[in-house]
């Protein structure tokens, strides 16, 4: 599939899941844009669109917690992909494994 042919929000951006591809967990969810799916394309790592910052943004790159790329894939509408990595730490920025490590039922 062409990168183009995804299907982007109106700010140009798609949601990835991020899962563990040993254990199946799911690790985080953040936004890509076109740029930054070819980016972790091209270098094997997750990249993903800060928009907070309003940049691309190379998980792990100051941490170290990278994620090694197994697969990207894209759902039936196009308009979510799913990121199978080999992560080299914690995926949230408060240092857990994951980013969903809280519960709604308590």
């Amino acid at each position: 599939m062409n990168l183009s042919e995804l299907k982007y929000n109106g700010a140009g951006l798609i949601p990835c899941i991020v899962q563990d591809a040993e254990t199946g967990e799911v690790l985080m969810m953040a936004w890509m844009s076109e740029e930054s799916i070819a980016l972790t394309l091209e270098r094997g790592e997750t990249v993903f669109w800060s928009r907070s910052r309003q940049e691309i943004w190379h998980k792990g790159a100051t941490s170290g917690n990278t994620q090694k790329l197994v697969d990207l894939r894209y759902d039936c509408d196009a308009d979510t992909l799913l990121a199978l990595v080999h992560p080299a730490g914690p995926a949230c920025h408060t240092g857990e494994r994951t980013c969903f490590y809280r519960s709604l039922r308590g």
